[in-house]
């Protein structure tokens, strides 16, 4: 189906009071950029009706990737031809060679042009290789060749954290052309991962201005994922500041934000719709206004007063309740019983306020983990309470994790092979791969071996410490992963079959699986996507149907108090337990390679988000604990 963005047939968009550029939100990223692919390629037949050439403004990063896949699809199978379109890009790394494969030259060839009809003399991207002193004059030429072709029919735009479009900076004018610019520490965070750390990202990078952007005649800008939330409500219903200086774009009169639900949750009409409309008041939107309600006004739910209701948006929501007394005791007594501490059921219990079921008592459970740590970093405490209360619990690791095994620590695993073995061959190998090895080159094989070995035997070693059986982890080394670069492969058949095949041999009563989507690299959406393909396929399995799916969410972001389903108390003694499997992950302990804009340490993020999450549900009037590990059922 065809989806038109200025009218929205299949997005979601009321305009409000508090917006100021017009948005679209689609249920996730893969809609959108099809979307948005669509609007180009309507463009491009039509210019090619009127026998003119169609300009496009194009951008790099993750978020369009998706827009030229579909593009380049558009062209193969459906015919759509390129022959008119002249591309101008926005922006570049300063210096940066055009064979580097972390180059926008790079990117651009790799994900649309080498797939393409284009002429290569109509493609146009900032040089990163231009004289130091020559690099005014070819910001000049870069303007007035768009100049000459008659301007940019349509701008393709992402946003960083900063809030900047292109490389536009906070503090970047609204009459900025295209010019070279100190990148900020935050996007250059941003960019670590795909670098292997913030080390080896430029400090510099030349970019069309703000006033060259707000030329094109039509301009879209695309947002996924909870990271872009705040950045993305500053820019819609903040005021127009250099500080964010995406909200330049409240002045043109053609331009739509295209976002997925996680970057779209801080908008007002979605964060809290009651000051917006009036509401159908569902059990979840209930859940959310009244904890919304409780910490605005730093009461406890039970002390919530029909005035707390009536003064903030929320009096219809009384009307239906009877009254804040009611309303209150309902959603306590809901809160109350997320609580367990039996997250495999509590047998000869009554279940029916419980999260989970108490028959059978002794429940077979896969804790699907993306990375050969996030499972006690984000349920350690809980891996603990199901192994101690003697569920049969396994840990599927979906991959190897190394990618994020450094250099150094590597070379110093092989020095110490080595040494042991007298100077073998294959030792000898790794060591002189590693010394002689390039900046951003791909780990040899052995390397990778090396370094996933590494992982693995962190993850044993944590495991053993909480009494889990060697013969209940499973390495997983699902294929998509094994790139030896930080851009993965697409899932494939056989990334599926291993899914598959895991879940039939097990046969689970419980899965639990990495639901945070905020990684930097990408890998926890991959992983579960991958399960749930393979739930899908297996949905008609007879064992499927005593299966629950529980999501956690890792170092990055925790669910909001009011979708928690499962909150699982840890004691003092719990947390430093947990704190010490962590510890088992040496090579992830200091100096984290994706790192994010978090300093600390994964341990010290996951007990602060523990310990805040017990915190919350204390404000809202519930028991007191050291920390409390959070989980949403998926309904599959």
């Amino acid at each position: 189906m065809k989806i038109n963005l200025k009218h929205t047939e299949a997005g979601k968009f009321e305009e409000t009071r508090f917006e100021k550029i017009h948005n679209v939100i689609f249920q996730n990223s893969d809609i959108a950029s099809i979307a948005v692919a669509n609007e180009i390629a309507d463009l491009i037949k039509q210019k090619q009706e009127q026998s003119k050439s169609c300009v496009l403004g194009l951008a790099t990063g993750s978020s369009p990737i998706k827009v030229y896949e579909e593009l380049v699809r558009l062209h193969t199978e459906e015919g759509l031809s390129f022959n008119n379109v002249i591309t101008f890009n926005l922006d570049e790394y300063y210096p940066m060679e055009k064979e580097n494969t972390q180059s926008y030259w790079y990117f651009m060839h790799d994900h649309l042009f080498n797939h393409i009809d284009i002429l290569p003399e109509n493609i146009n991207i900032p040089s990163g290789t231009v004289a130091a002193d020559e690099i005014h004059q070819f910001c000049i030429d870069y303007e007035l060749k768009i100049k000459d072709v008659g301007g940019l029919d349509f701008q393709l735009l992402g946003i960083g954290r900063t809030g900047h479009i292109g490389f536009n900076e906070p503090g970047s004018h609204l009459n900025s052309g295209t010019r070279n610019i100190t990148l900020d520490h935050i996007t250059r965070v941003d960019a670590g991962p795909a670098f292997l750390g913030i080390d080896h990202v430029p400090r510099v990078a030349i970019t069309m201005g703000i006033s060259t952007i707000r030329k094109a005649k039509r301009i879209v800008l695309m947002a996924w994922g909870i990271n872009k939330a705040s950045v993305i409500k500053e820019t819609i219903e903040g005021e127009i500041s250099s500080e964010v200086p995406a909200t330049y774009l409240q002045l043109h009169d053609n331009v739509t934000f295209v976002l997925d639900e996680g970057a779209s949750e801080d908008l007002t009409r979605i964060k809290t719709p009651w000051l917006v409309k009036n509401c159908i008041w569902s059990e979840d939107l209930t859940s959310k206004a009244v904890v919304w309600l409780s910490v605005l006004l730093k009461k406890s739910v039970l002390k919530l007063t029909d005035k707390d209701y009536n003064n903030n948006g929320m009096a219809s929501l009384l009307v239906e309740q009877g009254s804040a007394y009611n309303l209150n005791i309902i959603m306590f007594n809901k809160l109350q019983h997320t609580i367990t501490g039996w997250p495999g059921g509590k047998p000869n219990a009554d279940d029916s306020n419980r999260p989970e079921r108490n028959e059978p008592s002794k429940k077979r459970v896969i804790i699907f983990s993306p990375h050969p740590d996030d499972d006690v970093i984000s349920m350690g405490g809980t891996l603990d309470r199901l192994v101690e209360q003697g569920h049969e619990v396994h840990i599927a690791y979906q991959t190897s994790g190394n990618i994020a095994v450094s250099d150094e620590e590597a070379l110093k695993f092989a020095e110490v092979s080595n040494t042991l073995n007298g100077g073998d061959a294959k030792s000898k190998s790794i060591i002189n791969d590693l010394n002689a090895k390039k900046e951003y080159s791909i780990d040899t094989l052995e390397v990778r071996k090396l370094k996933g070995l590494i992982r693995r035997k962190e993850s044993i070693a944590a495991t053993r410490y909480l009494s889990l059986p060697d013969e209940n982890v499973h390495f997983l080394d699902m294929p998509f992963y094994e790139t030896g670069k930080v851009k993965k492969n697409k899932l494939g058949e056989l990334d599926i079959s291993i899914m598959k095949n895991i879940i039939s041999k097990i046969k689970p009563h419980q899965i639990y699986a990495a639901g945070d989507l905020a990684d930097p690299h990408g890998t926890h959406k991959v992983a579960l996507d991958s399960l749930f393909i393979a739930l899908k396929a297996l949905k008609g399995e007879k064992y499927m149907d005593d299966c629950w799916l529980w999501l956690y969410r890792g170092a990055w972001h925790e669910w909001d108090t009011h979708e928690i389903e499962m909150a699982v108390p840890m004691s003092p003694d719990q947390v430093m337990k947990k704190r010490q499997a962590i510890f088992y992950h040496q090579s992830q302990k200091d100096g984290v390679m994706f790192q994010g804009d978090d300093s600390r340490e994964f341990w010290m993020r996951a007990e602060d988000r523990n310990k805040e999450t017990a915190k919350k549900y204390n404000d809202l009037g519930l028991s007191d604990y050291a920390a409390l590990e959070a989980f949403k059922r998926y309904h599959f």
